[in-house]
């Protein structure tokens, strides 16, 4: 890639102050890079820079940091596109036939997460479509069994239940049984409104009901929303524009402890890609998100990075683009 010297400051810029947090100067680029140019050169350039809004100048000091468009404009003109090996070998440990597409997917977050040092989220497809197609119970003791629910995505939930002492085990299977013939086929976004329209007959089949019933509807309700899983927070707590900043953690554990909003946050990210230039409670956060198609079932899940504005782009962008690629040719062996 052939760069002029403006691009070339601005690219070192963003890639010192990603691996320093520190706002940089003209004499500090000279000095450390040993650039080829004069003092005034460099000056005017990173003026120049500064004009055209890919740099700004900190409230602490005489350095720059890039701004939000600076982030922008080296994610899509000065990045690069490999992928180091370390993380490549990493990757090929989790790909095993026996494993479902959710543990595939997790696990890939997990290493995501672990080889960038920030905090990676899994966004399950919608399950508008799915249907359930299999209540199935695992009794573990006299007092506690757990139960799996399967979708025709072959997506599973499990629910473990502590029995009333009210009730037996052959309540509980009876109660279950029913529910599996009953509602076998229903969409998942409708097992809410069916579940309730069974509420009178489960009545006539236990002695204590509400607890099964109201777990139950509390487990349909998570089900029919996107199944989404946020790995390593710690690590976003870490980064030096967080870390002792006690508002600053306040808002990145709301975000995280409120699903839905933490969903439509990821989903605002344009092409993939948000970098937060507005002031609002959320502006030092950028997300780097990738959709994922589930082979044979048209359905869309996202593998998502969270991190501050100074997160390292070319890593995190080469990083997914190779998680999604490699999920997708070992499905489709």
């Amino acid at each position: 890639m052939s760069l002029t010297r403006k691009q070339q400051i601005l690219k070192i810029i963003v890639e010192d102050f990603i691996r320093t947090a520190k706002p940089i100067g003209s004499k500090y680029l000279i000095e450390k890079y040993n650039l080829p140019y004069s003092s005034a050169t460099i000056r005017n350039d990173m003026q120049a820079l500064e004009n055209e809004g890919l740099i700004e100048k900190t409230h602490i000091s005489s350095g720059r940091v890039p701004s939000a468009n600076g982030y922008k404009y080296y994610v899509n003109n000065l990045r690069t596109s490999t992928v180091d090996n370390k993380f490549k070998n990493e990757l090929k440990t989790i790909f095993d036939s026996s494993k479902s597409v959710e543990d595939v997917l997790r696990e890939s977050c997990a290493i995501l997460s672990h080889m960038t040092n920030l905090t990676s989220v899994v966004l399950g497809p919608k399950a508008d479509n799915e249907r359930l197609i299999n209540i199935h119970l695992v009794p573990i003791n006299d007092v506690t069994c757990t139960v799996l629910f399967v979708t025709d995505s072959g997506y599973v939930e499990n629910k473990t239940f502590i029995i009333s002492k009210k009730n037996k085990m052959q309540d509980i299977v009876k109660c279950l049984n029913l529910l599996d013939e009953r509602l076998k086929g229903t969409k998942v976004k409708d097992l809410v409104e069916k579940l309730k329209e069974m509420k009178p007959i489960l009545e006539g089949y236990m002695n204590d009901y509400s607890n099964l019933y109201n777990a139950l509807l509390k487990l349909f309700y998570e089900f029919a929303s996107n199944r989404s899983e946020v790995i390593g927070k710690s690590n976003l707590l870490k980064q030096p524009e967080f870390s002792g900043d006690a508002q600053e953690i306040q808002k990145i554990l709301g975000l995280f402890d409120d699903p839905i909003k933490l969903e439509e946050i990821i989903n605002q990210a344009n092409e993939q890609l948000l970098i937060n230039d507005s002031n609002d409670e959320n502006s030092n956060v950028s997300i780097v998100s990738k959709e994922i198609v589930i082979p044979g079932e048209n359905s869309v899940g996202k593998i998502a990075v969270i991190g501050p504005k100074r997160m390292d782009y070319d890593k995190v962008i080469n990083y997914l683009d190779y998680i999604v690629s490699e999920i997708l040719a070992h499905m489709n062996k």
